[in-house]
């Protein structure tokens, strides 16, 4: 297929409409804006509906009524954003309503800077909303990954009911590369779609299926509401984690990142591989679930130690990281955050010193 060359948010934006995604609301926040700019002109041209909320509190919202209804629907924003939809989101948890929504993360906290950062890591794989549910959390560090992962969330939210969240950064977001964009679902393929979901979409009205008159955001029984909160923590068990494994099979030394991060870290590798030294890297690609696997299989009686990189102060990913290790070799990290784009150089200087420890 034809390779385009696009910018990461429209490139996500153009993922979602191909996906099916027939609705979409949101509110401007840099360094994600054209990702409603792109679908304001987009989804009118295959008959979807494009709102720009009043507020992000009113977009996320309006995302749970559409998707309510049974039609894919999708959301988008960057870290204080996001921060003000996590009541909407867990609602969508707590109804088992399927939706996507995207973060290009900004440094923080608070309002924070409109450059990249990754300080939204505990936010987005531990406490999204209230209430304790899971959602699965991709973590693209290409254009290309995020196209893909834009077009699989939705199957993925469709199939177990769940709000599914692509966790960008802004330098994903504004960067262009090449993309090969997936097949357009057909109109038929799409109806079909929202059809499979009439035994529990809110229609409104009785037709000759089961309906609900509007979605339900949790269960007003104390025993109800466990038997909803066992049901999800095993549907989240059920999950499969995924990660990029590079050159780990001898390494000495491996980084370990997600996102922009895994992107420099697999970068520095093959600096460090060229200089003599045994270096690996451990990318997850999902970041809920978190592949502990993958770090279970790394012969520790070879390696001298492990470089946590991210783009966030205090390190946050290296909390996982830790569980993961077990306490089998030492973990040191390599960090910077505000806005401040990871430098190569400073990744394989640690990696380095962890080599001559």
């Amino acid at each position: 297929m034809a390779r385009v060359f696009m910018k990461g948010t429209e490139a996500v934006a153009e993922a979602a409409v191909r996906a099916g995604c027939r609705f979409f609301a949101g509110y401007p926040i840099t360094p994600q804006n054209e990702v409603p700019e792109y679908l304001a002109r987009r989804l009118p041209e295959v008959g979807g509906v494009f709102v720009q909320g009043e507020s992000e509190v009113a977009s996320i919202n309006m995302v749970y009524g559409a998707a309510s209804a049974g039609t894919r629907a999708m959301t988008s924003s960057s870290s204080p954003g996001v921060a003000l939809k996590s009541e909407g989101i867990s609602y969508c948890a707590a109804a088992r309503i399927p939706m996507v929504y995207a973060n290009f993360a900004r440094g923080g906290p608070g309002v924070g800077s409109i450059q990249p950062a990754q300080q939204d890591y505990l936010q987005a794989t531990k406490a999204s909303g209230n209430g304790g549910f899971r959602m699965p959390v991709f973590a693209p560090s290409t254009v290309q990954e995020a196209v893909d992962m834009t077009y699989e969330a939705f199957d993925w939210a469709d199939r177990d009911r769940t709000p599914v969240l692509i966790l960008a950064d802004g330098v994903v977001g504004t960067m262009m590369e090449p993309v090969v964009l997936p097949e357009m679902k057909s109109d038929e393929e799409i109806a079909a779609i929202k059809a499979s979901k009439r035994d529990w979409a809110c229609i409104g009205h009785k037709l000759d299926y089961a309906h609900r008159a509007w979605i339900q955001p949790g269960q007003w029984s104390t025993t109800k509401m466990q038997e909803v909160n066992e049901e999800a923590d095993a549907l989240y068990k059920s999950w499969k984690a995924r990660s990029e494994e590079y050159m780990v099979e001898d390494a000495e030394v491996v980084l370990t990142a997600y996102g922009i991060s895994g992107r420099i870290a697999k970068s520095a590798v093959n600096v460090l591989r060229a200089q003599g030294i045994k270096a690996g890297l451990i990318r997850p690609i999902t970041v809920y679930p978190f592949p502990y696997d993958a770090y279970d299989r790394l012969d520790y009686s070879k390696v001298k130690g492990i470089l946590d990189v991210e783009m966030s102060i205090p390190a946050l990913f290296v909390e996982d990281v830790a569980v993961a290790v077990k306490d089998r070799c030492k973990i040191e990290t390599c960090l910077c955050s505000g806005g401040n784009i990871m430098s190569r150089d400073a990744v394989i200087a640690a990696a380095k010193k962890i080599m001559e420890g």
